[in-house]
């Protein structure tokens, strides 16, 4: 595990990798007390929520086995049902949540209140029923027969319900270890379906939404603020910018074994004034496929005139990237993420990438205000054949005075590290302050494998690193 030799190999293949004329727009981000702001609003909600459940009487109706249970139920629905529309709001990119947030923090928020509201939901369903089938003589059955024929909308519910189950099925680990990233996301689309044919039943039925008129005001306005967040932010602003200024691919290169890189040029890759380590959801108009998105981290600073993204083959849709034609439309959504400049709080700035995950590092590199000195580059991979992006690495750091550090081989075997196994004789944190002694002084961004970031973020609190000043995000659906 030593430094390699900086040299000038192969440059890189767009006009950014020599010092770019243009120059991108300071980023600000979002500051973090919009995301607490948001957290505060989130409690707000709930508690809104119940207090409409006891205004109408929910706590009264606990004194009897019948009534109690269909109070708790109406309760467990409302709760699940703002929880629902809370999870489709997180995942609707609205740029100043995105920013204050990130999209790991908010996948992660996305998919623990998704779990949630889904328990809450069939609790609402069980509840309900057996409290409607204790003060009714038609027994279990025949009110389980009667709610879903006789009552307005209910079919429309248990068809949201069944498509809400898909996606929650599918989105434990295990399977979605099983399925393609093409057919989760396909599947993941269910979600919209499921909560838009849940809304009749509760409007139609619910008394939390039929008793007062500011309970009828609060639940429109909640459901209309996430379906425009949705129409505006993932529909059509995408759509709007590629209509007015449309993206093409100019180039497309292959980068080693798997692994390609695509140029896209045209008049709104200005406007679109990404900052340097960020991603867009991306999708290229080739043909069948083309409608579902892929995030792709830039892997160059932006010029201007080009957008340069490389990925791993991995599946349907990344091996189609190795085919893709010069001319072919793309139509981007972002940019996105804060693994970015604009979170830079030191001027040390240690970037730590593995496998393809050196990709918006390398843009990061490029894009930094740095002098000689500041930036030190560890790319770690399985083997040296993997060091994808290693020549224009050497190239650029060897022009800004960076360090660039290389960490080929397998991996530790029997422990999470992110260290390979000729490494295996030093703990994580020691082999960091080895490559790097005053690693606690700096910045750090991470990129790679999740697994290994976790390590890698590890490694770096235990090496002096406050958690504040280390900035990742994952990718994983």
């Amino acid at each position: 595990m030593t430094t390699t030799e900086l040299s000038t190999q192969r440059p890189s293949r767009t006009a950014s990798a020599a010092a770019p004329a243009y120059q991108p727009p300071r980023f600000r981000p979002v500051p973090l007390w919009w995301r607490d702001a948001s957290v505060s609003l989130f409690w707000l909600v709930l508690v809104w929520v119940t207090s409409l459940w006891v205004s109408n009487g929910g706590i009264q109706d606990l004194g009897a086995l019948g009534t109690g249970l269909t109070s708790l139920g109406r309760l467990t629905g409302l709760i699940a049902s703002a929880l629902l529309l809370v999870q489709v709001f997180l995942m609707a990119r609205v740029p100043w949540f995105e920013q204050a947030w990130g999209q790991d923090a908010l996948a992660r928020t996305h998919r623990y209140v998704g779990f949630t509201s889904f328990n809450l939901l069939w609790a609402h369903i069980v509840l309900i029923t057996l409290g409607y089938a204790a003060g009714s003589s038609a027994g279990l059955w025949g009110t389980i027969v009667s709610f879903v024929v006789d009552y307005p909308g209910m079919l429309l519910a248990v068809a949201g319900t069944v498509a809400l189950c898909m996606v929650v099925v599918t989105s434990v680990k295990k399977a979605r270890a099983r399925l393609r990233y093409e057919s989760w996301h396909l599947i993941h689309l269910y979600g919209y379906l499921g909560a838009g044919l849940a809304l009749p039943h509760q409007l139609w039925t619910g008394q939390e939404f039929l008793r007062s008129t500011a309970s009828t005001v609060f639940w429109w306005t909640l459901y209309a603020v996430c379906a425009g967040a949705v129409l505006v932010y993932r529909i059509g602003l995408p759509l709007y910018r590629s209509w007015r200024a449309p993206l093409r691919v100019a180039a497309v290169h292959a980068e080693g074994p798997g692994v390609t890189s695509v140029v896209v040029a045209g008049a709104g890759v200005e406007r679109l004034q990404p900052a340097p380590g960020q991603f867009f959801q991306w999708r290229f108009l080739d043909g069948r496929g083309w409608s579902r998105a892929h995030p792709f981290s830039l892997s160059a600073a932006p010029d201007g005139r080009h957008l340069r993204i490389t990925a791993a083959h991995v599946g349907d849709g990344t091996d189609r990237m190795a085919r893709l034609r010069p001319g072919t439309r793309v139509l981007v959504e972002g940019p996105y993420g804060r693994l970015h400049p604009g979170v830079r709080t030191r001027r040390k700035v240690l970037l730590m990438g593995s496998g393809i995950g050196i990709t918006p590092l390398r843009a990061l590199l490029e894009g930094l205000e740095q002098s000689p000195g500041d930036v030190v580059v560890v790319h770690r991979a399985h083997s040296a054949d993997e060091l994808f992006l290693s020549g224009e690495l050497q190239q650029l750091a060897s022009r800004l005075g960076a360090r660039y550090v290389t960490v080929p081989g397998p991996r530790v075997p029997g422990r999470s590290s992110w260290l390979p196994a000729t490494a295996a004789h030093l703990s994580d944190a020691e082999a960091l302050t080895q490559l790097v002694p005053d690693v606690a002084e700096h910045d750090v961004f991470l990129c790679g494998s999740p697994g290994w970031m976790d390590a890698a973020r590890q490694a770096a609190l235990d090496s002096g690193v406050p958690a504040d000043h280390i900035h990742l995000e994952r990718f994983v659906y």
